[in-house]
C-alpha cells in the first residue's frame, strides 16, 4: 500500500481525468468494473459522459451501505467489523469481489472513505482505492485528502480513483502517458 496526499500538480476534474482514462483503456483494451462507496457513483458517471466509453466501462456497483457491500460483494460482517467499511482491507476485498463478478472486465477499481462529518478525527478526509488488473497483484493507496467540506472531497476523492487507475495501466506498461 501506498500512502499519499494530492499532488498541486494533479488534475481534479473527474471529467478531464475521465476523457484520459477512456482513451487509455481503448489503447490497452482494458474494460473497467468499478464499486463505489464514498464517491457514490461519481466515477461512474464522470467516465458515462466520455463519448464511447461503453466500449471499454462494464459499469458501477455503490455499495454505499454496509449491508449493500454484504450483499453484492460478499463482504462479510466479520470483516466489516474486525476492519470497517472505510479501511483498506474492504476496499481490496471490493475490487476483488466486483472483479470476480464481472467476467467481461479485465481492470477493477474501488474506492472507500470518510467525509465526515461523523468520522473518526484521524480517518477525516482519507480514502482508500483499490486496482486489481486480471492475472496482477491488487494495488491499494491510502490518500489523505486536501479537501474539507463534503462536496470538494467527493470531487477530490472521485478524480484519485480515476488517476489511480491510469497510474496501475501505466505501471503495468499497458498504456503511455
Amino acid at each position: 500500500m501506498t500512502t499519499t496526499g494530492a499532488s498541486a500538480n494533479e488534475t481534479t476534474d473527474p471529467r478531464v481525468v475521465a476523457t484520459d482514462l477512456v482513451s487509455q483503456l481503448k489503447q490497452s483494451q482494458h474494460r473497467l468494473i468499478l464499486a463505489e462507496s464514498c464517491t457514490c457513483g461519481a466515477a461512474a458517471a464522470a467516465i458515462g459522459s466520455v463519448p464511447g466509453a461503453s466500449n471499454v466501462f462494464c459499469g458501477s456497483a455503490v455499495t454505499y451501505r454496509e449491508t449493500t457491500k454484504q450483499a453484492w460483494l460478499g463482504i462479510t460482517t466479520i470483516d466489516l467489523a474486525q476492519f470497517t467499511a472505510e479501511s483498506e482491507e474492504i476496499t481490496n476485498q471490493m475490487a476483488a469481489a466486483i472483479l470476480q463478478n464481472t467476467p467481461d472486465a479485465t481492470i477493477a477499481a474501488a474506492i472507500t472513505g470518510h467525509f465526515g462529518p461523523d468520522a473518526p478525527p484521524a480517518l477525516d478526509g482519507v480514502i482508500f482505492v483499490a486496482v486489481q488488473q486480471r492475472g496482477r497483484e491488487l494495488e491499494t493507496q491510502r490518500v489523505v485528502l486536501r479537501s474539507s467540506t463534503r462536496q470538494a472531497r467527493q470531487t477530490e476523492a472521485t478524480a484519485g480513483l480515476l488517476t489511480a487507475i491510469q497510474q496501475s495501466l501505466i505501471a503495468s506498461g499497458q498504456t503511455t502517458e
